[in-house]
């Protein structure tokens, strides 16, 4: 066996690894310094703020009496309060029993705090998830500005076809006699997308330099690969942004929308696709993969799919928006993720689309390994759709989540007392169970599904 072979798939895991670790790091620190920094506002003192569970590889205290620390294993973290017996904040009953002969120790305890005090700590950790991915979309959204509108060319993208009449600076007013509408009017541009004519070669009507002129041009849509989804069959043989598929099966094509019927009428038989690179052809042959895909108008519907996502002939030119509109980007992308989370989860329960849409801790560990090896935007970018994810997780009404502390605190306001210390026992005990429970079957789904 020649074990150099093994060196990139080696490499690869390593990379995987980082990334996930990376990821989930920030993801749990961020999470973690909500519940911290609120309970601290609230006068609840934190005993331990730690990053990994096991030994501890490094630690320091501050002047507010908190042990900061690392510890070995990089795969969670959590603040320990006073009053807490351990990392799911259960009752330290010796402690809680000491602290009662002093009404102000016994107000720094998590569970001798009013419970406005608890409830806001609590809530802080998934607040704090929700506020990342806000910011990081806003910061995406300023850093790679909105598209202009009207349609304008800024770079020209290398393609195979020799005709290119377009140029930098072109405002677009109509493409092979279709007027092009308003950005803002989404209808109206969808409608123009779908009304260009089918032809490799298009006449452009645009304005340059003050005067209008026609131009050929490539087809607004080519089969431009713009992403590369990860765990996708583009994926799986190494497709990447840049290509241009201009063949399948030996037949050419020249717009995204045939390469789209092309997978859809598939039947999930494996394709030959030509792929043009750098000016060289490669081929790939590639099987698409069936796809449960979120609906606008809510729902999910199949198709067969490839897992790429492709563009225009040219990259648009874009303006930056102001601090208003993105951060109001940022609320609307977090909020379309929370969405469409709890839509998947009710029609995975409901048995309407695959329970394999589920990942687990492989899953995402592979997802971050991609999106990193695509670019620092990529990978930020997933870093804040998985803070959203975990915010929400941890929203649930399972005990030992944050969401059943939460319904704990409910039960207490409406009833004037909290759940006795034999009943959270209990129900704590479930919940890590449960827990545990939904880990093992996120991971078969990892393990199992194709």
């Amino acid at each position: 066996m020649d074990i150099t072979a093994l060196i990139p798939q080696f490499g690869g895991l390593i990379w995987t690894l980082i990334a996930f670790i990376i990821a989930l790091s920030v993801i749990v620190a961020i999470h973690e310094y909500g519940h911290y920094i609120v309970g601290r506002w609230c006068g609840i003192k934190a005993e331990v703020f730690s990053i990994g569970f096991g030994p501890v590889l490094f630690s320091r205290h501050d002047k507010h009496g908190t042990r900061w620390q690392v510890a070995a294993l990089p795969f969670g973290g959590y603040v320990k309060f006073a009053g807490d017996s351990n990392a799911a904040s259960g009752k330290d009953e010796v402690s809680m029993e000491a602290a009662q002969t002093d009404p102000a120790r016994l107000r720094e305890t998590m569970h001798g705090a009013p419970l406005w005090a608890r409830a806001a700590t609590v809530a802080a950790g998934p607040i704090f998830n929700f506020a990342l991915s806000i910011l990081v979309f806003a910061g995406i959204g300023l850093s790679i500005g909105a598209i202009r509108d009207p349609l304008t060319v800024d770079t020209l993208a290398p393609l195979p076809q020799q005709v290119q009449g377009l140029e930098q600076g072109d405002v677009l007013l109509e493409a092979g006699g279709v007027v092009v509408p308003s950005l803002e009017d989404r209808a109206a541009y969808e409608a123009f997308l779908d009304a260009i004519p089918r032809v490799p070669v298009l006449t452009y009507l645009v304005e340059r330099d003050g005067r209008r002129i026609e131009v050929p041009g490539p087809y607004l849509l080519p089969p431009l690969v713009q992403n590369v989804g990860p765990s996708t069959a583009a994926y799986d043989v190494g497709i990447e942004p840049g290509d241009v598929i201009t063949a399948i099966d030996g037949e050419p094509i020249f717009a995204f929308q045939q390469l789209k019927d092309a997978v859809e009428s598939s039947d999930g038989r494996a394709l030959l696709m030509d792929i043009w690179r750098d000016g060289e052809v490669l081929q790939f042959s590639l099987v698409p993969k069936s796809t449960d895909e979120p609906q606008a108008e809510g729902g999910f519907e199949n198709n067969l799919r490839i897992g790429i996502g492709g563009g225009m002939a040219f990259e648009s030119a874009t303006e930056t928006p102001g601090l208003g509109d993105a951060f109001l980007g940022g609320v609307a992308n977090t909020w379309r993720i929370i969405k469409g989370s709890i839509s998947g989860i009710g029609h995975m329960i409901s048995g309407k689309i695959s329970s394999c849409n589920m990942s687990g801790p492989v899953g995402i560990a592979q997802v971050s390994g991609a999106m990193a090896s695509q670019g620092a935007m990529s990978f930020i970018n997933f870093i804040a759709v998985l803070s959203t994810a975990v915010g929400l997780l941890n929203l649930f009404p399972i005990p030992a989540l944050d969401g059943g502390h939460l319904v704990f605190y409910a039960y207490e306001a409406v009833t004037g007392k909290p759940p006795s210390d034999k009943a959270l026992r209990v129900l704590m005990s479930f919940g890590i169970a449960l827990v545990l429970t939904l880990m093992l079957f996120a991971l078969s789904m990892d393990i199992f599904c194709p």
